[in-house]
């Protein structure tokens, strides 16, 4: 595969154009809650609100969102099924800490969880628009 083809041809499948809009845009929202995910647990866990007496290792708790950046740019469906069940663990994150603790981590845990919510949908949208191909054509007789 080349580096100057299209984005439509990683797209797997015959889909009507208005379709693989709604893909890329799909796949568009979701790089963005990855990497918002990212940075948010990045800077949550390094400066904006370390648990105390912490070391900030809870920061390596975004590792698996960067392995999901290379199949979430080439468009491989596997990523983006493993995704929607991974981003569950950060959902969870998300309420238990918007529940237990206060101040800026109660907020952050609030928008963890509306990224998290975002990403889930993307995905399983996602998943769902490109696994309706359309049938192949018949054949004129």
């Amino acid at each position: 595969m080349s580096d100057n083809q299209a984005p439509e041809s990683l797209i797997v499948g015959e889909h009507p154009p208005e379709r693989r809009r709604t893909i890329e845009h799909l796949r568009i929202v979701s790089l963005l809650c990855v990497v918002g995910l990212i940075v948010l647990g990045l800077a949550w866990e390094l400066k904006l609100a370390p648990l105390a007496g912490g070391t900030g290792a809870l920061a390596f708790k975004v590792l698996p969102l960067t392995l999901a950046l290379s199949g979430l740019l080439k468009h491989r469906l596997y990523t983006y099924r493993w995704l929607s069940l991974l981003v569950w663990l950060y959902f969870t994150e998300g309420v238990v800490r918007a529940t237990s603790d206060h101040g800026l981590s109660q907020q952050l845990a609030i928008i963890e969880t509306a990224l998290s919510v975002a990403l889930f949908a993307a995905c399983a949208i996602y998943v769902r628009l490109r696994l309706r191909v359309l049938p192949p054509k018949a054949p004129k007789s």
